[in-house]
């Protein structure tokens, strides 16, 4: 099943957490509610709303937003890097999902939270992406058609036990091709990632090598960007 807003709205997300790996392992309430206050606290005076989209964000954002702009960040890489014990692998197979590693760039999407519903709409995305506290929620510098935007955005925690570091592209394959999680697949979080990219103008090369490695272990069909391949 695909992550909903009301997986969050209910707990849902943190419950998956709780059953799958520990009770102890999630933020409570009063961890998830600290971390955004501090995160508020440093918000650049004068900065919109915008939330920079380089994953699951792209295409189950979950939030209403008032403007989505192609946007590059300068100074960190999307990586599978981050295992995924329950959402989309379990313990015994674990998974893998995205996060912002050091150096390079990142292509994504910027969006732009309504500022009268912003801080709820924020708690909301705490409960999804700062549930096992595996990232640093960080305000970053965006470029969109030549002009800079402030944004947050979550940057792995290189120091979170479900670091997975710099496994190899093959590596990345063999573990996307096979962990399945309560939230679907990491093929399918891999396939709809590089999609959503695609539709705003983006192909990361990086997600189409990978793309294509993992569907040669599936042995499964794969769409390039330019349209089906023979």
């Amino acid at each position: 099943m695909t992550l909903s807003r009301r997986d969050l709205e209910e707990g849902r997300m943190r419950a998956v957490y709780m059953e799958a790996v520990d009770p102890r392992h999630p933020l409570t309430d009063e961890q998830l509610a600290s971390s955004l206050a501090a995160t508020l606290e440093v918000k650049p005076a004068a900065s919109e709303w915008w939330v920079f989209a380089y994953g699951s964000l792209l295409w189950n954002p979950l939030f209403p937003f008032e403007d989505a702009r192609p946007a590059t960040l300068s100074g960190r890489h999307r990586r599978f890097c981050l295992w995924s014990l329950a959402s989309r692998g379990t313990c015994n197979q674990p998974g893998l999902v995205l996060g912002l590693d050091r150096g390079g760039s990142c292509q994504g999407v910027a969006y732009r939270l309504p500022a009268r519903s912003a801080h709820a709409e924020l708690e909301l995305l705490w409960r999804r992406e700062m549930v096992l506290g595996a990232y640093h929620p960080l305000w970053v510098n965006l470029r969109s058609a030549g002009k800079l935007l402030v944004a947050l955005a979550f940057v792995v925690d290189r120091a979170h036990r479900q670091y997975a570091g710099k496994l190899s592209l093959s590596e990345q394959a063999d573990v996307i091709a096979t962990a399945c999680g309560a939230f679907g697949s990491s093929a399918d979080y891999l396939e709809r990632t590089r999609i959503a990219l695609v539709t705003h103008g983006i192909v990361d090369p990086y997600l189409e090598r990978l793309v294509r490695l993992v569907a040669k272990r599936r042995r499964t069909p794969v769409m390039s960007a330019a349209g089906p391949e023979a």
